[in-house]
């Protein structure tokens, strides 16, 4: 995690260099993204991109329909996992089936991509406040403290990690004001 986080930050920071040296300071296009390999790849560059898109569509998609099918079928009381047959599991794979699907059909659609990145990381945004809150009393709560141990640092650097990400997200709404 640590090794890909590092990348996201190279690539992050390189895009900005780039492009900035050249005037381009807001990006509403994939083919805008794109220009930023420019000065490596050259006339490959519209290849080059296309391909770590195409890779990280690849790494994710199975990931984020494998996560989705997880949690509704822990939600549903469904049995499920990856290392059950479809014939013992057929809920599980209906989930991921519909949530490869329900992708798909929005790739289809003309909303631009980079507006629903954007918008769905702010969902994230939103929906992680409460989503962390909640854990974090799961786990330092007095029926929890019974079976798993929290040490008083991790339970403390959970509540704070809960407080900066609020404080994120009502930083955001108030500069959208």
């Amino acid at each position: 995690m640590a090794v890909s986080n590092l990348i996201a930050f190279f690539i992050i920071v390189t895009t900005a260099a780039t492009l900035n040296t050249h005037g381009v300071t807001k990006i509403d296009t994939a083919a805008q993204a794109a220009e930023a390999l420019r000065p490596i790849a050259g006339d490959l560059t519209f290849a080059l991109f296309a391909a770590g898109i195409i890779g990280t569509g690849l790494l994710a998609v199975p990931v984020l329909a494998g996560s989705a099918a997880y949690a509704v079928a822990e939600a549903f009381g469904l049995r499920g996992s990856l290392e059950l047959p479809a014939r013992r599991a057929l809920g599980f794979y209906a989930i991921v089936g519909a949530a490869t699907l329900g992708g798909a059909a929005l790739a289809a659609t003309k909303i631009d991509p980079i507006a629903m990145l954007f918008w769905t990381a702010v969902i994230n945004g939103f929906v992680a406040v409460p989503i962390m809150v909640a854990m974090m009393l799961l786990v330092s709560g007095g029926k929890a403290k019974r079976s798993v141990a929290l040490p008083r640092w991790l339970n403390a650097l959970g509540w704070m990690a809960a407080a900066l990400m609020a404080v994120t997200v009502i930083l955001l709404v108030w500069s959208s004001l």
